[in-house]
């Protein structure tokens, strides 16, 4: 099975670095999750498929026209934020970017659920996380996380 690391974030000034973080991934053999939507989770999915690889979008509205044009495969939730939890499950490793009080979330339940997660020089901080100052070296501590 291909592994699935979840890119999580918001900020329309990290686009730069998780359309790297993206296309990085997908070089790697990689498939790319992310909350389906813009700013980051978009340049993430354009990163990946630039790259010729994989993504997912897991949107928390009701319509499959919500996920950004790069998407791949579309999970409709209807949950809202909730769907925060998935999200973080469905990546074998986080790699998180920029963001705010839901990327926070995302943060929490893969450290929760046991994923690792690395934040990207310029985002949140949270005790516990692995850090990593340019987008080759997040997708580097993420694989080696995973053995």
């Amino acid at each position: 099975m291909a592994r699935q690391v979840s890119v999580v974030g918001s900020g329309a000034q990290h686009e730069a670095a998780a359309a790297e973080v993206g296309r990085l991934l997908a070089e790697r053999g990689c498939t790319v999750v992310t909350g389906g939507l813009g700013e980051v989770m978009a340049a993430a999915h354009r990163g990946a498929k630039e790259a010729g690889g994989t993504t997912i979008a897991i949107l928390p509205g009701e319509t499959h026209a919500d996920a950004n044009p790069w998407a791949d495969h579309v999970v409709v939730t209807g949950i809202g934020h909730a769907r925060n939890l998935a999200v973080a499950a469905s990546g074998h490793a986080v790699i998180a970017i920029g963001g705010s009080y839901g990327t926070l979330a995302e943060i929490g339940f893969a450290m929760r659920l046991g994923r690792p997660v690395v934040a990207l020089a310029g985002g949140l901080s949270v005790a516990g996380v692995l850090h990593a100052s340019t987008p080759e070296e997040a997708v580097e501590a993420a694989l080696a996380e995973l053995g």
